[in-house]
């Protein structure tokens, strides 16, 4: 029997060892960007790929912005890809004042609760405010105020299958701005989203 011990006990070592081994492998596969759930199926074989992932955050942000009314004038921003995930962006190149920018924050939110959205974060900042929102999929879109005032809006794919990723099908509402980069800062003004406090001749629209 004191043979048995150590036997046994090692026995139980290597058990444990080998269910924590597969717990992260597939805690790897399932989770991604924050906290993004388990498995986006589609595609062929049952699990989405990289290019899948970049067209579906390419129509959440289409979404969004067509929810903000007025509308704004916007550019693609780069398209980038990680181990096992790919992040589209687009940036806002309507002037939208320091006072407006809470406003233009509200009515995304606003719509991603609408669409049954989880609110993840949302920044209350006077210079750089942000609202950060998660999808039943596992994909994270957001909002950000950064510098001079520009709104950016990107998408996170969670871990999908590694693809090719090919630009963009939408067409942006005003200049293209290809092979650009850094995106010049907003100039296109609006009655609405570029008023200031005080300001006299505002818009109806949007209010």
């Amino acid at each position: 029997m004191r043979r048995l011990f150590p036997v046994v006990t090692t026995t139980l070592v290597l058990v444990l060892a080998l269910a924590l081994a597969l717990s992260a492998c597939e805690s790897e596969e399932g989770v991604s960007g924050g906290g993004s759930v388990q498995g986006v199926e589609s595609g062929e074989n049952g699990r989405m790929d990289m290019q899948e992932a970049a067209e579906r955050s390419d129509a959440m942000l289409d979404a969004v912005l067509g929810a903000i009314d007025p509308d704004v004038q916007w550019a693609h921003g780069p398209t980038t890809t990680r181990a096992c995930g790919v992040t589209r962006r687009r940036a806002v190149m309507t002037v939208i004042s320091a006072d407006r920018r809470q406003t233009f924050l509200d009515r995304a939110e606003a719509f991603w609760r609408k669409s049954d959205y989880r609110i993840k974060a949302v920044n209350k900042d006077d210079v750089f405010p942000a609202v950060y929102a998660v999808t039943k999929a596992g994909f994270g879109v957001s909002v950000s105020f950064r510098g001079k005032g520009q709104a950016f809006l990107e998408a996170d794919s969670p871990c999908v299958k590694e693809s090719k990723v090919a630009p963009p099908a939408t067409e942006p509402n005003g200049p293209a701005y290809e092979g650009v980069y850094p995106l010049p800062r907003p100039a296109v003004r609006s009655d609405f989203w570029s008023r200031k406090s005080g300001e006299s001749g505002e818009s109806g629209e949007g209010s």
